[in-house]
């Protein structure tokens, strides 16, 4: 079995989740998935230099997807959509998410691959063509937006009383 027959059973599932979650409306996200593995295949030479093959291939697939959007004009879908009425979810899901859906784009796609995709924080730089500070300096301020979001600003929480005097 090729490499990328081997990379292909074990991050397809995993990037074909990330695709249809992050890409909805550029194309089907198994045509992206497999435009990701013909491109992985003809820079196969790459993969022997890729520090993280994972991260290599959700470059790749980031990549083709921004393509086909491109191509479309389409717009990433930011909010999950629902696939059928289930049991009502708590109101702190639904504030959550609204809440990481009006991050900046470039502070939401990297929790998202943060926390979604597992990738470290070294995947994550590599994946977005960014410095390592960049990933740290984006996780921070998404981070501490949402925590404000969610909590309130610290100039909003009611004032801590000591007993001391």
């Amino acid at each position: 079995m090729s490499d990328v027959e081997q990379l292909y059973r074990e991050h397809g599932p995993a990037l074909l989740a990330y695709l249809r979650r992050a890409f909805v409306g550029a194309d089907s996200a198994e045509d992206l998935l497999h435009e990701t593995f013909l491109r992985a295949m003809r820079q196969g030479d790459r993969l022997a230099e890729a520090v993280s093959p994972r991260a290599w291939l959700f470059t790749i697939a980031r990549n083709v997807a921004i393509s086909a959007l491109r191509r479309r004009r389409c717009v990433p879908l930011t909010v999950e959509v629902a696939a059928d009425a289930g049991p009502a979810e708590p109101p702190e899901l639904e504030r959550m998410r609204r809440a990481i859906a009006d991050l900046p784009a470039e502070q939401r796609e990297t929790l998202e691959l943060r926390l979604r995709e597992e990738l470290s924080y070294e995947e994550i730089a590599s994946v977005l063509g960014v410095p390592l500070g960049t990933v740290r300096s984006r996780l921070h301020l998404a981070v501490r937006r949402l925590r404000e979001r969610l909590t309130g600003p610290p100039d909003d929480r009611p004032a801590r009383t000591d007993s001391k005097g």
